[in-house]
């Protein structure tokens, strides 16, 4: 499984979480978002729109990544958050950390 990516413009990108991010692919999502990081992208928006699993190693990978674009101004926003995904966010706080839009479109008028 690999993660589809949309570049929006040079500082920002969509990322299609898919089905899962867990343990079987943190690793293949930092992979991803760690090559546009090195190209200078920004700011994330990640698109749960089709996602049904999200686990602590999946939001551990989030992290990460905001960890890495945050000192630089980057920001990570969470689009079109499915209801697995929004129990998550729920139940960690995570939404104190991450905007939420109700759609890609929104994130992207909100960030650039």
């Amino acid at each position: 499984m690999s993660f589809d990516v949309d570049s929006l413009s040079s500082d920002t990108v969509v990322i299609d979480m898919g089905e899962a991010l867990d343990f079987r692919n943190a690793d293949e999502f930092k992979d991803t978002f760690q090559e546009y990081v090195e190209d200078g992208v920004q700011n994330f928006i990640l698109d749960f729109s089709d996602t049904e699993v999200l686990d602590s190693t999946g939001l551990g990978s989030i992290f990460s990544l905001y960890r890495e674009i945050s000192p630089d101004d980057g920001k990570v926003a969470f689009a079109d958050v499915s209801r697995p995904v929004q129990v998550v966010v729920q139940l960690t706080r995570t939404y104190k950390v991450f905007r939420q839009f109700p759609s890609v479109q929104a994130a992207q008028e909100a960030l650039t």
